[in-house]
Order: C-alpha cells, then structure tokens, then sequence
C-alpha cells in the first residue's frame, strides 16, 4: 500500500507462552490505521479463563495482564501493527485475551497544547458475546471508527478549542458505540484491522452557544460580551467574537470572515 508510511511496529510476544490446554498460544494481527496527525495508545488486558479460580498477584509498578503499546504522531495516515496471543500463562495462572482498548489522540492545532483524545474498545467475546460482524477480505476482518471534530471556546478571550469525539461503527442502522464485541474464535491467525476515519464536518461540542449559517457558525452573545457559557436562548441575533488558535479575532467559524 503505496498510501501507507512504513510506520509498522511488529510486536513479538516470548515463544515460550502457552495457553490455557498447555499448548503454544494463538495469535492474531491487530493492525490500526490512523489519519495523518494522529497517534494512538493500544493496551490489551487479560483476565483468569472462564471457570479458572487463579488469581494473578499484585506487584507494585506492574502488571502482568496488561500489554501496552504506543505509536507517534504522524504527518501522513499510517498504519501500527501489533501481534498478541489470544490466550497466555503468567505465574501459572491460565489467561484470556478480555480486551483491547485505544486511547486516541490528535492534533488541532500548532501550540504542544492543542490536543485532544478518545477513549474506544473492542470486547473479546465468546459465542452468544461477541456482536460485532467484521466486514471480510482477503484473510482481514476489518472494524472501522469515526472521529469528529467538536469546537467550543474558553477563557475571557473566547478562544477556540476542540474536543475529539470517537465511536466504533457498527453497522446497525448506523448505530455507533465507544465499545463493540468480537467472536475469539475467528481472530486466531488472522488480521484484524481497525480503520480510523475523520468526520471532514466539525460541530459544536454543545447545543444552544452558536447558530449555523451559509458560510459557518456565529458565536451566540448571551447575556454579555463577558458571558463565557453564553447560551443562545432565544436570542440568535446578537453575536461576539472570538480568538481562533492561529491568534485572528473571527465572527464566524471556521470561516473567519463573512
């Protein structure tokens, strides 16, 4: 894939961990494709099989159910591959992959600040459990994510910020959920691949602090020129402006001028 930096980070797992009959452990794939600008923190957790009463011991500053992963930031979309067992002992205690979750972050705009974040998950699940139907190719069983872009403002200034929002895509009527359930069965040797995607529209991180127009949206006055919450109630007349992140003061967003 042409389109894709080689930003691949192969994650190898010790040769000797086994399962829970004894046997070499199964593996998948977890690959994850990130929009330019965006880095992600992956954390895989296993939990005691089911009917196992073992627990694992507590050790301070470790966990031994728990691997974590990190990528950096890009300038381009890229793609971070990870290996994990489905199943592993540790300490003698038969363990289950339960879950893996993302930590998602992106840049919007220049300053070290100008970061948001999500949190998303997928459940490994058995049977009856898992309730997500990856879309199928080639061997890749593929989950897809959305992002979008919310803006607010802050502070005396009215200075724009924004909050990044993430849901797994389901499929069902559009429905989208921060976590969704796939079958363990059919991840063994094979490639899961969670595709991010990013809404291209942005939105109000709130309803009722700004009102849409042709050329974008206008930052509701409210009860002053100080008001910071500044709720339009029924007044969507009366404006103020506000500071966007490259220092411009604006009247309209994202647009700037009318």
């Amino acid at each position: 894939m042409n389109k894709w930096v080689g930003v691949t980070l192969f994650v190898f797992v010790m040769a000797g961990l086994y399962g829970c009959a004894g046997r070499a452990a199964e593996r998948f794939t977890l690959e994850v494709d990130l929009p330019a600008g965006f880095k992600i923190k992956t954390a895989a957790n296993y939990r005691p099989a089911t009917g196992e009463t073992c627990t694992l011991p507590r050790r301070r500053g470790k966990r031994p159910e728990r691997k974590v992963f990190s990528s950096e930031y890009a300038s381009v979309a890229s793609r971070v591959s990870y290996e994990l067992p489905l199943t592993e002992t540790t300490d003698g205690c038969p363990l289950v992959l339960r879950d893996v979750e993302f930590d998602i972050y992106a840049k919007w705009g220049a300053r070290y600040s100008d970061v948001a974040g999500d949190i998303t998950s997928i459940f490994i699940g058995d049977g009856a459990a898992a309730v997500a139907s990856p879309e199928m190719g080639s061997g890749v069983q593929v989950l897809r994510q959305q992002c979008q872009w919310l803006f607010r403002t802050a502070g005396p200034q009215h200075a724009i910020i924004k909050v990044l929002k993430c849901n797994s895509v389901t499929g069902e009527e559009d429905e989208h959920k921060k976590s969704v359930a796939v079958e363990r069965d059919q991840l063994a040797k094979k490639i899961l691949r969670v595709v991010i995607g990013v809404i291209n529209e942005e939105r109000p991180y709130m309803g009722d602090n700004w009102v849409q127009f042709p050329q974008g949206w206008k930052r509701c006055r409210g009860s002053s020129l100080e008001d910071q919450n500044a709720f339009c109630a029924a007044n969507t007349v009366d404006f103020k402006s506000f500071k966007m992140p490259d220092g411009r003061r604006c009247t309209i967003y994202p647009t700037c001028t009318e």
